[in-house]
């Protein structure tokens, strides 16, 4: 089940503890016990951001260790130029996408970004905070209409929304334009306050 975070950019904040510095520095050198340390401090929050990301189970628990695998092979090329977490983050997105490219997945819809209907028109808030999904309540009933979002907005909701990314870094990450990554975010937000809402009326009803 998808939930959102305390903190939606905990990841891109987030500074290393003197514990987790000194198991990278470690790890870089060959260590294997350091970045058994690594896997443990960093395996929930890579699973769970492919869980979102995917929607689907075993191929989460998949692209976690195909991740961290990545990790193995890429450790001693990280200069610290960013956080590790950031950077740990942004290894395991490059493999879902790869992933999902694979599969032959089209990950952002053009024709629909370049031609949106009358009722998707962005308004003047477009690519803004969403104050009513950021306030939802039910936090579950949010978790499942992530899950069942279109592949492609789903994707754009959890980088934007959710791992705190900008548009220009998506668009970068998606190979496609800063207009179709908001496109996409404003298509995401109406769907999923639309299944807010029919949840709500069937809560309503029990």
């Amino acid at each position: 089940m998808v939930s959102t975070p305390p903190s939606a950019t905990f990841a891109r904040t987030a500074s290393p503890s003197s514990s987790e510095a000194d198991a990278l520095l470690r790890a870089q050198a060959g260590d294997h016990q350091a970045f058994a340390q690594l896997y443990s401090l960093h395996k929930r929050r890579i699973y769970s951001l492919c869980l979102r990301m995917v929607g689907n189970i075993p191929e989460a628990e998949d692209l976690t260790q195909e991740a961290f695998l990545q990790l193995h092979r890429k450790i001693a090329t990280f200069r610290g130029d960013s956080a590790f977490s950031t950077w740990l983050h942004r290894l395991a997105i490059n493999v879902v996408l790869m992933h999902l490219r694979k599969k032959g997945l089209s990950l952002i819809s053009l024709d629909e970004a370049m031609d949106p209907s009358a009722e998707d028109r962005p308004g003047r808030s477009f690519g803004s905070r969403d104050l009513t999904l950021a306030g939802a309540i039910d936090r579950l009933a949010l978790g499942r209409a992530v899950d069942d979002l279109p592949a492609g907005y789903r994707l754009i909701f959890v980088l934007h929304d959710i791992e705190g990314y900008e548009h220009n870094e998506i668009a970068s990450m998606l190979e496609c334009s800063v207009g179709n990554s908001k496109s996409q975010l404003h298509k995401a937000r109406l769907k999923l306050r639309d299944a807010l809402r029919i949840s709500s009326r069937q809560e309503a009803r029990r």
